[in-house]
């Protein structure tokens, strides 16, 4: 009989020698309760509790990825769409994480959801397909202001998908065709208004040298009968004409006085 106590008395204590040892990884820390009153976190390590007194609660202190559901928003111009987003966030302080907040997954997960339809609700369609890293740096201050008091520290948040209608997606593609031929167009325009000034400019150069112009004359005959024709018509300018028909009535006016 004696034994036997001394063997139950023996896997008791070994029962309570174990239940006082506790290791906790480098990115864990064990936030300590003795009798309900909270005494602090503890680790990385091993370290001794109390048995039935105290009682440990593990946080993990790294990064958590935590996804956002798709969540139906209206825009500030009127335009429905999904958005879902992704949060970073990690726990700095263990004590406020376990003691001021139920559940700090759940707690922040919700506020991340309630947040992200409330700033997308104020921003336009524009801003939101444009402006991704302003609206993704106004949604981590926000959720980070809310999560301070739970000992959380929400690293960055990402708008990862926006989803529209298909009807506002034929409207975007029409709209962005529109832009697309208006600077067609003015590229166009430009182009002939620089050309009008060229022209414009040598106009006034062959008018100062009119030998320019028949030297402009022959060059364009040299670059068109360059390439294989079996006719090719020359114009004969008219100033050419007229050197010729007065010449040719100045030698018959010196001929008739002699």
């Amino acid at each position: 009989m004696a034994f036997e106590v001394y063997v139950i008395l023996i896997l008791l204590l070994l029962f309570l020698l174990s239940s006082a040892i506790k290791v906790v990884r480098e990115y864990e820390r064990g936030v300590i309760f003795r009798l309900g009153r909270l005494i602090g976190a503890k680790g990385p390590g091993v370290f001794f509790i109390i048995p039935i007194i105290d009682k440990m609660v593990k946080v993990d202190l790294r990064t958590v990825t935590m996804d956002v559901p798709s969540q139906e928003v209206i825009t500030k111009d009127n335009v429905p769409v999904r958005v879902n987003a992704v949060v970073y966030f990690r726990i700095v302080d263990p004590t406020k994480a376990i003691t001021q907040v139920e559940n700090y997954l759940l707690a922040t997960s919700l506020l991340a959801q309630t947040t992200l339809r409330s700033v997308l609700g104020e921003s336009e369609l524009d801003e939101l397909l444009a402006e991704r890293e302003k609206i993704n740096a106004k949604l981590q201050r926000i959720i980070d202001e809310h999560t301070d008091a739970w000992g959380i520290k929400v690293v960055s948040v990402e708008v990862r998908d926006v989803e529209l209608p298909e009807t506002m997606k034929r409207a975007m593609a029409r709209q962005a065709e529109a832009e697309r031929e208006r600077r067609a167009k003015i590229i166009a325009a430009q182009g002939e208004l620089q050309a009008a000034e060229k022209l414009a400019k040598a106009a006034q150069i062959i008018g100062k040298e009119p030998a320019a112009l028949q030297l402009r004359f022959l060059q364009t005959v040299t670059e068109a009968t360059a390439e294989k024709a079996s006719t090719f018509i020359i114009p004969v300018p008219l100033e050419l004409l007229r050197a010729l028909v007065g010449k040719y009535e100045s030698e018959k006016s010196e001929s008739t006085e002699k």
